[in-house]
């Protein structure tokens, strides 16, 4: 019995503790893939995949039931990978474990995976139940949500037959959503000369740890600190007293998160060592007063380090620090139509040294309003040519427009009221969902998202609270049941 065992309901968080041992961020999604086949034969169910990985099983109707309208249960198989810097883990072969603190379920220095393992652990708890009667389910399992929406983009219209798709990859419960943003990303490569290092001089490696991160679409107006901002303000605020000399860079890590840490290697003369130590510290100091309970985790340290044989050269530095500070992070603009929803935001994700003398800078930027996207990503992309950069976009994803007229909507409101006593809230998300994209290639397709209440999504603080998973279940349920005959 695993340590969810007692949790309700049951059928869920076993198939929940089941997923925890199968690897599976984004791109490595084989030993999941094999999991969910082996799951549809063990139990007869009918499955299929296409060529990129997606896999549909469905449930026949109960009889009687034929001519009830088909719903199509709709997650994504792969989870972000983020751990502390400090916590061994291999995301390609070791399990993630859960661990129960105060009513939450969370792991301990890894991400959980609940994004989306607990939509996938839905699925498979619909499909075994016996005591649910209803038309005909189909089960979408797509592949590469998180790291390219892949799996959405290659979907064949001919892939499910359903045209009423419940997408299980919400945070929120009791908010009903009917929208997304769209998102692309761009990339700046930037080329820099190896220079020999001074003589005279000490290396040391300064840190930014501790941030909260989060997801770079849920969280992204929190005013959350972003490492690469902080380190790249640290750097330019040496520069000014110091000659110093960058060696190496490694700040933030995915697209898709605002990034928690950096790392860089400078060199500096071995008689400004105690100054910079200092300046240092009160960089931290002003940051903390900055940050405040925000950020109350947050550490700025420096370091001796072994030194390295070259650095970049200073004309490529100053291009680069000037273009990181020049690129936007944050909310762009807020929805004119909605209350408290970002239309448009951009997030600088991740700085990293490569191989052959270049620089990787990856940010996204995401919108409801395609315009909008494509002039922030304009934006950043005039920032990078500060840093003489070679830029690359995404194809990016389309977003999803509401639709209040909705049966769907109609459907799940009403059972919301009817089981809980009050009206959910219906809104549109600042986050990429594959319903965009779903909605793009199966026309006249009608689609809602809903969830369990999930915080601190794509960072090592990430947990599901196990209340709403259970109310999560039962509207999940009951609107199943509350499918209407074909027309």
């Amino acid at each position: 019995m695993g340590i969810l065992s007692e949790l309700q309901p049951g059928a869920i968080w076993r198939h929940f503790e089941e997923i925890c041992n199968i690897p599976r961020t984004s791109r490595n999604e084989g030993k999941i893939r094999r999991y969910l086949l082996d799951f549809a034969a063990k139990n007869n169910l009918e499955s299929k995949e296409d060529a990129v990985g997606n896999i549909l099983i469905t449930r026949h109707p109960f009889p009687g039931m034929e001519n009830i309208k088909t719903v199509v249960l709709q997650s994504h198989m792969d989870m972000v990978g983020e751990k502390n810097a400090d916590h061994p883990h291999n995301w390609k072969t070791d399990p993630i474990i859960p661990v129960i603190i105060d009513g939450w379920v969370t792991a301990s220095g890894t991400t959980l995976g609940a994004d989306d393992g607990i939509g996938i652990a839905a699925q498979m708890a619909i499909l075994t139940d016996k005591d649910l009667k209803t038309g005909r389910i189909e089960c979408l399992f797509t592949v590469d949500e998180e790291s390219g929406m892949t799996g959405a983009i290659n979907l064949k219209p001919d892939f499910f037959t359903g045209r009423t798709l419940l997408n299980l990859d919400s945070e929120d419960e009791g908010i009903l959503y009917i929208g997304c943003a769209g998102g692309m990303d761009t990339l700046g490569i930037v080329n820099y000369k190896q220079v020999p290092v001074r003589s005279n001089c000490c290396a040391l490696e300064l840190s930014v740890t501790g941030l909260r991160g989060g997801h770079s679409g849920d969280e992204i107006h929190k005013g959350l600190g972003n490492a690469v901002k902080i380190m790249n303000s640290l750097l330019m605020s040496l520069s000014k007293s110091y000659e110093i000399n960058l060696s190496h860079l490694d700040a933030g890590n995915l697209r898709n998160a605002i990034p928690r840490e950096a790392f860089a290697l400078i060199v500096a003369d071995i008689s400004d060592r105690e100054e910079i130590v200092k300046s240092v510290n009160e960089f931290f100091n002003f940051q903390s007063d900055e940050f405040g309970e925000t950020e109350k985790e947050l550490k700025i340290s420096v370091s001796e380090a072994d030194m390295p044989d070259y650095t970049m050269d200073a004309d490529s530095q100053a291009k680069l620090t000037d273009a990181l500070d020049c690129c936007p992070h944050g909310v762009i603009a807020w929805s004119k139509d909605m209350s408290d929803l970002v239309e448009t935001s951009t997030n600088l994700a991740s700085v990293k040294f490569a191989e052959n003398n270049s620089i990787i800078i990856v940010t996204t930027q995401r919108s409801s309003v395609e315009a909008a996207k494509r002039e922030t990503a304009a934006k950043v992309v005039r920032c990078l040519h500060r840093a003489r950069a070679d830029i690359k976009h995404s194809d990016g994803y389309p977003g999803w427009k509401p639709d209040m007229s909705s049966e769907i909507l109609r459907i799940t409101r009403d059972s919301y009221k009817n089981l809980f006593g009050k009206e959910p809230v219906v809104r549109a998300i600042h986050a990429g969902l594959e319903c965009g994209l779903i909605h793009e290639t199966f026309k006249g397709i009608d689609m809602i998202s809903f969830g369990p209440t999930i915080r601190g999504a794509h960072t090592p603080e990430e947990k599901i609270d196990v209340a709403s998973t259970q109310l999560f279940w039962t509207l999940l349920t009951d609107v199943i049941r509350s499918m209407p005959e074909k027309v």
